[in-house]
């Protein structure tokens, strides 16, 4: 079967956007491991799949599939990436888009500058929707990696995530400590991994270990996970500029309870098609 698809990024995240509206297609996770080879098929980090939506007061549903063929609940920069490629492949005239998700349903606005905004909802911080493995909730959780004690932060953003504070980037062994954290029996359903260096009150540095991806360009949701725990532990304002590898992200959070916005750009690479 020949299908048409997109290739797109948000910050050198990258995607394979497919409209399963006109070309209904089911893709299984061999064939999902096979298209995301760099070498071998498209190569991506998640696919993203538009489908119909599923409410009467929303204007798509979408699915993402990470590069290991598992299906995840949430993708922030591919929120953003998918709110662009409706519009310009002309599935919709709108600006400003109700799209749901496993987890729920998010608000997505097109900026003239090419910038998209997603409400990506109420960040949620009780253990076990996360989850974690923890009775009560806390700013900081203890997990082991190597023989390590580590404190981090957790939140749920429609995923699960947990971040950590450190004083150096560069010296951080994110892959090892992101894989082995991640994958600790303290998260039943594995985590993605932050690592966030404080730069001011406004500002800091982030990498993520995505889980069944490994580390990225840049994660959206787990840039909204970073806010949240360095606003809730009052080293940041209301408003983060997060750097990321690929680009940086605002985000925009006035406390608990309240709705999270994410600001970042979303670029169309090429189109293109492929026979599966």
């Amino acid at each position: 079967m020949l299908i048409s698809f997109a290739k797109m990024q948000g910050l050198g995240n990258d995607f394979m956007v497919v409209d399963t509206i006109s070309q209904p297609i089911y893709f299984n996770q061999s064939q999902i491991r096979r298209l995301a080879d760099r070498h071998l098929g498209v190569g991506f980090d998640q696919l993203l799949l538009v489908e119909p939506p599923q409410q009467p007061d929303v204007d798509f549903h979408y699915r993402i599939f990470n590069a290991d063929g598992n299906e995840v609940e949430q993708c922030g920069n591919g929120a953003r990436c998918l709110a662009r490629f409706v519009k310009i492949m002309g599935l919709t005239w709108k600006y400003k888009l109700r799209i749901s998700t496993l987890k729920g349903v998010i608000t997505t606005r097109m900026h003239k500058d090419g910038n998209v905004t997603v409400e990506m909802g109420v960040p949620n911080l009780e253990p076990d929707k996360i989850p974690i493995r923890y009775a009560e909730r806390n700013l900081e959780y203890s997990v082991e990696s190597d023989g390590i004690r580590h404190k981090v932060g957790a939140v749920s953003m429609g995923n699960p995530h947990c971040v950590m504070t450190v004083d150096n980037l560069e010296s951080t062994p994110v892959e090892g400590w992101g894989k082995s954290i991640g994958e600790n029996h303290i998260f039943p359903e594995q985590a993605n991994v932050g690592f966030m260096q404080v730069i001011s009150e406004r500002e800091v540095n982030l990498r993520v270990f995505e889980r069944g991806v490994g580390e990225t360009l840049a994660c959206g949701t787990g840039a909204c996970a970073a806010a949240v725990v360095g606003i809730l532990n009052k080293q940041l304002g209301k408003r983060v500029r997060v750097n990321l590898p690929g680009g940086y992200l605002t985000i925009d959070w006035e406390g608990e309870g309240q709705s999270l916005f994410m600001t970042g750009p979303a670029e169309f690479v090429f189109e293109g098609q492929i026979e599966i």
